[in-house]
């Protein structure tokens, strides 16, 4: 890197510089949980989950019309319906997510595209980048998986793992160009992945009418179904949908936590996160280690698109087929903690929030859309971790503050 790298010369890592954590730094601490301590890092989420599950009661209350109306003239019974009707929400959001072999493996199944995003957001934050292109490199990286996986005639064993390395290919690709612009003209990873993901999303559109994608007989843009070869078997067999996705996303996970805490590479990108002057100084590429990173974060994002057609039936891609998890995973992340464990639990707690959120629809005909009223609540709650800490009494850790280590997000 030159004197005119605009990384090095950043002005936003100039806290970092003089040794004094900059506000940007504390906030993005506070937000994604890098540097914090287990136990901070475990704090604001749980509390974070308790608060939403408070609010929601409170919602679930003020929505049933008829027990408000009931408040007027007998308010006893009123209060006795309420906490009913809030109980037995949660216990039928709790059996819809875990009460049977069924509901668990729905839970597992929502789970996993999750996790695999989630790792993928939780990798650029690691190294102090906000990849919130994770929905478009979903798209990516699931487009060049189907490619290989209508175009490569090969048994299962041999076929599926190239469809992945083809998700991790595409993906890859395409967020290390967000990298590589970022490392190289300055433009913000937040601007240019958001712009990618529009790009990526009629490239999408487009490919999806072309000859080489599109079901011959249908107008509408769908693609050929992927070879039954290629697409991922179900851990318990009959109506358990688990699939062998879950262990991949398992061992991703793994994969990560071995690469951002076991390995030279995996200390430079945390390196350059925490100060990319002082990785300069050390003798660091930071140009290839920005880039390394986020093709790294990219191809995670390309295993979780694969996901979406290699497990989900009818394995077509159709517009839009990653589903907003991109965009999810950006959630998922903050609650993880940025950490490898922690997204793992985090995409548990949001799938059995999808799962269960069906069965409390079912049961107690309770708009699903409460469960996505609740996701908020945690996200709002986690994105203002002085509001959870004041409304708790939480003291802060003041050994927090000498393990931050990045250099703030508005760099």
């Amino acid at each position: 890197m030159t004197g005119s790298d605009p990384v090095h010369n950043d002005p936003g890592n100039s806290d970092s510089a003089n040794g004094d954590p900059g506000k940007s730094e504390t906030f993005f601490a506070d937000l994604t949980g890098v540097g914090t301590r287990v136990r901070t890092a475990l704090l604001t989420p749980t509390l974070a989950l308790v608060t939403a599950l408070l609010i929601g009661g409170v919602v679930i209350a003020v929505t049933d019309v008829d027990t408000l109306r009931l408040w007027g003239d007998d308010p006893g019974e009123a209060f006795s319906e309420t906490i009913g009707n809030v109980t037995g929400a949660y216990e039928a959001l709790f059996v819809g997510a875990f009460g049977s072999g069924q509901a668990l493996s729905e839970t597992l199944f929502a789970a996993t595209p999750l996790i695999l995003a989630g790792l993928a957001v939780a990798m650029g934050f690691q190294a102090g980048l906000f990849n919130i292109g994770v929905e478009g490199q979903m798209l990516i990286g699931g487009m060049t998986a189907l490619y290989v996986g209508i175009t490569v005639d090969l048994p299962g064993p041999v076929l599926i793992p190239l469809v992945l390395m083809g998700a991790i290919i595409g993906g890859g690709v395409w967020a290390g160009f967000a990298g590589w612009l970022r490392a190289n003209s300055g433009a913000h990873e937040v601007i240019t992945t958001i712009m990618l993901n529009f790009i990526a999303g009629f490239l999408v559109q487009w490919l999806l009418k072309t000859s080489m994608f599109q079901d011959p007989g249908r107008t509408d843009p769908i693609s050929k179904p992927l070879d039954p070869a290629a697409r991922l078997g179900r851990i318990f067999g009959g109506d358990y949908r688990v699939t062998i996705g879950l262990l991949i996303a398992l061992a991703a996970a793994g994969f990560m936590g071995w690469l951002m805490y076991r390995t030279t590479i995996g200390f430079q990108f945390r390196t350059v996160g925490a100060n990319a002057d002082a990785a300069k100084y050390a003798g660091m590429n930071v140009t290839v280690l920005t880039v390394g990173v986020m093709a790294t974060s990219g191809a995670l994002a390309g295993l979780a698109g694969a996901n979406q057609l290699m497990a989900l039936p009818p394995h077509q891609a159709q517009v839009g087929f990653s589903g907003g998890i991109g965009f999810d995973a950006i959630a998922l992340a903050l609650v993880g903690r940025s950490r490898p464990a922690g997204v793992i639990w985090a995409g548990l707690l949001f799938g059995a929030l999808t799962a269960g959120g069906r069965e409390m629809q079912g049961a107690e005909r309770i708009p699903v859309d409460l469960v996505e009223v609740i996701q908020g609540l945690i996200i709002v709650f986690i994105a203002a971790p002085a509001l959870i800490k004041a409304i708790w009494r939480v003291k802060a850790d003041a050994d927090d503050q000498s393990e931050r280590i990045t250099t703030g997000w508005s760099t």
